[in-house]
């Protein structure tokens, strides 16, 4: 086992959240601090407020992984005269590195939206607002027996989870012919001498959006000086990814009941409900933090109501013109559960890698508003 550094948790957390993913306005990955150091303990936490900073500080760690950015407009000065200035000077003073993953985890499969879902008690559940899917190529390599482990150990981090699978290819055996040019060196044999070599040949599924980076991983593992291989377009796709999502109750229930299931689920100091309270629902829609430009995606699914936050007095009358109720859980609500559940992806996928480190979780942020 061995100390993760602050990059091998941003190729972590690139997995478990493509930054790919995230919406063309947002800031998303390392914030601020050193790739090179050390992550032994790391702070999962909702907001990289002072509450969060300096309890990761006050905890001794060395990374704190959040959802909302530390930095979400440009920078033009960074001074301890403002908010954000004076954390990021006490964060650096105390070698503490800062990642966050916002929009990128509310699409991302078993991110803020997958655990929102499974919270309220939602039943096959799909994307909201579809914003891509994964498409693949298939990749067929031809390797030197003996070193196919390498080869593949490098283009998994490119390769996608199949299911509930992981590190799937498939290998052929065969013989490669080659003859080495004047100005070669050859992994085997001599130049202008033809050569057979024992090879297997190594597929496996490739994300497209990441080829570049991959076919680099390729060529540094592979022993042979020029690497054969062959790159396939192919039909099937992965899942499609989306914003929200939208799922079903077990049964019907009073829009009233639910909301106040939703109130309890969540821990939610209040909840405000548009729409009349005896409707019966069944078909729900969800968006974690502020997810009200969903609404017309949620009336045009068939939704019965929309569970979101920060609902704004002209989108309620929107939603009551659409005839969708919402419930509205706040901000912090719908979003503090990706705490625990990043939290425990991390554990994972550390332990996966061997990498030994600790996490832990933010106790210490609050809901901003009273109800009164």
């Amino acid at each position: 086992m061995i100390t993760p550094r602050v990059s091998d948790i941003v190729g972590i957390t690139n997995k478990i959240a493509p930054p790919g993913f995230a919406e063309s306005w947002d800031n998303v990955g390392l914030q601020l601090g050193d790739p090179s150091s050390p992550a032994a303990r790391i702070m999962v936490a909702l907001d990289p407020g002072a509450p969060a900073i300096e309890a990761a500080i006050a905890a001794g760690t060395n990374l704190l992984v959040t959802h909302h950015p530390f930095i979400f407009t440009p920078l033009k000065k960074i001074t301890a005269a403002d908010e954000t200035g004076r954390l990021a000077l006490l964060a650096t003073k105390h070698d503490l590195s800062i990642i966050s993953l916002h929009t990128n985890l509310d699409i991302a499969s078993g991110g803020v939206n997958d655990l929102l879902a499974e919270r309220i008690g939602l039943t096959a559940t799909e994307p909201l607002r579809i914003t891509g899917g994964q498409e693949f190529l298939k990749l067929a390599v031809f390797v030197p027996k003996g070193h196919e482990e390498g080869v593949l150990k490098a283009l998994a981090p490119f390769s996608p989870f199949l299911g509930n699978y992981r590190d799937c290819s498939f290998q052929g055996e065969g013989v490669g012919r080659f003859t080495a040019l004047p100005g070669a060196t050859p992994f085997a044999g001599e130049v202008g001498v033809p050569r057979c070599e024992p090879e297997s040949r190594l597929e496996l599924l490739i994300d497209k959006d990441r080829l570049n980076p991959a076919l680099a991983a390729l060529r540094s593992a592979h022993p042979y000086e020029e690497p054969a291989f062959d790159l396939y377009p192919v039909l099937n796709r992965g899942e499609s990814r989306g914003l929200g999502r939208i799922g079903k109750l077990p049964e019907p229930m009073s829009a009233q009941a639910y909301a106040l299931s939703v109130k309890e689920r969540l821990g939610a100091e209040g909840v405000r409900l548009v729409g009349d309270p005896e409707r019966p629902v069944q078909k729900i829609a969800l968006c974690s933090g502020s997810g009200a430009s969903l609404l017309h995606d949620a009336a045009r699914k068939g939704a019965d109501l929309l569970v979101t936050g920060d609902l704004k007095y002209h989108e309620a009358r929107d939603a009551e013109a659409l005839g969708v109720a919402v419930v509205d859980a706040g901000h912090f609500a719908t979003e503090r559960i990706m705490i625990d559940g990043l939290a425990e992806a991390l554990r994972k996928a550390l332990e996966a890698r061997r990498f030994e480190a600790e996490i832990i979780t933010c106790q210490g942020e609050r809901e901003p508003f009273r109800f009164l």
